[in-house]
């Protein structure tokens, strides 16, 4: 089984998870505080909502691609870094409450991609939100699954002329989209 990832972080958890169990139909796999997700057959999809801060619009937080096995993890990863694309494999590594192996890899625009599966559920978020690296060799703060908590702050360009994505950049952001 495979299915893309789409991460959301959204202003209003309880609004967010209405409307998403309308407009797909099922009831969320997995409810925590300030997270939820749902495992969509038709399409298939796995839609994650994670709780930003209130007043703030709704932003995309990072996409992914599940799949079965640690197997297909190590198998995708090989696969991106011989196309020449900068890995980050995190195995054994607890996030958005469930235990996963994972290789990240991002976008031509910045964007976060992961590919990963879930070995086990968890009680716990996720680690303190620090990583070693991203795979473009910038460090920060991250959200919890590597993705870093200013990718998604407009206000991180203070400075007149110098836009966000320079400010989140020399800030360290892993992730500048």
């Amino acid at each position: 089984m495979s299915r893309v990832q789409l991460a959301l972080r959204v202003s209003d958890l309880e609004g967010s998870i209405r409307f998403y169990r309308r407009l797909f139909g099922v009831e969320p796999a997995k409810r925590r505080p300030g997270y939820a997700n749902f495992a969509v057959a038709d399409p298939p999809l796995k839609l994650v909502l994670l709780e930003g801060g209130p007043d703030r619009p709704t932003v995309m937080d990072h996409l992914g691609v599940e799949v079965g096995t640690t197997d297909e993890v190590h198998d995708a990863a090989v696969r991106l870094s011989g196309l020449g694309l900068s890995t980050q494999v995190e195995d054994d590594t607890t996030c958005c409450y469930a235990r996963q192996d994972k290789v990240w890899v991002q976008g031509p625009g910045g964007e976060p991609w992961e590919v990963y599966t879930v070995t086990e559920d968890s009680q716990v978020y996720g680690a303190d939100g620090t990583i070693s690296a991203m795979p473009d060799g910038a460090t920060g703060q991250t959200g919890c699954c590597g993705v870093a908590a200013c990718c998604s702050g407009e206000e991180a360009a203070t400075e007149p002329g110098v836009t966000a994505t320079e400010a989140k950049t020399a800030a360290g952001c892993g992730c500048v989209a």
